[in-house]
């Protein structure tokens, strides 16, 4: 399986990694996806796993460490042992300081049940009551104290990234990720900066809603009542709106018509075009809710597009307005 490096660290990752959003149980997640059962994360987990993908991503705001237990639980039931993937969780800054990433470390390692801290990442770049150069000299003391293997942010600006990335070389460290949202229907990255940035320090981007929450695989395309279903925070945040579903279709059945040539669906072509588009630079963390979306997630690792595919991709979805 082709893999990448994350950033400047050593861990070697698939192009492809699992988003744990979905396994957060109930709570404020709940808005978006329906809790899942230990049996069937257990599933997707293995089917991941048997797919290749050899990293996880997670956080404690998903559902407050319910994610993390949810995944490693899943992992050594499959008899994956610590070291043996790459986990990566993050901390939520929301109405804290600096000093609660250094208290809330063991609280983290303890709902990963053994499992590394591989990459350690700032949830979002506002919120806290301290400054973004404390949290990041906060975490870059959890890696010099060996509590965290990377440091990593998420949802941060090209200058946000830059000024981190220079706080931990001074301290003989490297950002290693920035996640942010990536996907046909969001490429912010290409016009604000942050894709040149991290290009230039060697930065990788974690794109996270790949799928564009799901819009990407056509299926709420062929069934509109089956998007007005979702719950609303969903609809809103993931664009489900009738307005943006017809914009978007003539994308949707170009992806199909290159996904037919290969026997495989509009959002493995999508998932696919993502981290090829990008070079090494981007990699995709899509979730999944059932075995069957992570076992065609990974399957997208394998799909080759031409350069002519990859072309009239890219304008097709210029052409929807992104």
């Amino acid at each position: 399986m082709e893999t990448r490096r994350l950033g400047a660290t050593p861990f070697e990752i698939t192009p492809i990694g699992l988003g744990c959003m979905q396994f957060s149980g109930p709570g404020l997640v709940a808005r978006f996806y329906n809790p899942l059962a230990q049996d069937t994360i257990s599933a997707v987990v293995a089917a991941a796993r048997a797919g290749g993908i050899n990293w996880f991503d997670t956080a404690e705001m998903y559902g407050r460490g319910h994610s993390e237990r949810a995944l490693t639980t899943a992992l050594r039931a499959h008899g994956v042992a610590p070291g043996e993937v790459v986990v990566a969780t993050k901390w939520a800054p929301l109405l804290r300081t600096a000093a609660n990433i250094e208290r809330t470390i063991e609280t983290r390692l303890a709902s990963l049940q053994g499992f590394p801290i591989d990459l350690h990442q700032i949830h979002m770049p506002v919120g806290s009551f301290s400054s973004r150069d404390r949290q990041v000299e906060t975490m870059a003391r959890l890696c010099q104290a060996g509590k965290i293997a990377a440091v990593g942010v998420s949802n941060f600006s090209a200058r946000q990234m830059e000024r981190a990335s220079e706080l931990l070389r001074s301290h003989g460290l490297a950002l290693a990720a920035n996640q942010v949202q990536i996907s046909l229907l969001h490429r912010n990255i290409e016009r604000d900066g942050v894709l040149d940035a991290a290009r230039r320090l060697g930065i990788t981007l974690i794109a996270y809603s790949p799928l564009k929450s799901g819009l990407l695989t056509g299926k709420f395309h062929d069934d509109r009542a089956l998007a007005r279903s979702l719950p609303w925070v969903r609809r809103l945040l993931g664009g489900f709106s009738d307005r943006q579903q017809s914009r978007t279709e003539p994308l949707i059945n170009e992806l199909r018509a290159i996904g037919r040539a290969y026997g495989v669906s509009a959002g493995q072509v999508a998932l696919s075009w993502l981290i090829t588009f990008y070079g090494d630079t981007v990699v995709a963390i899509p979730g999944a809710s059932q075995p069957h979306h992570a076992d065609q997630n990974a399957a997208a690792m394998q799909l080759r597009l031409t350069a002519r595919e990859l072309e009239r991709i890219d304008e097709v979805s210029r052409a929807a307005g992104q």
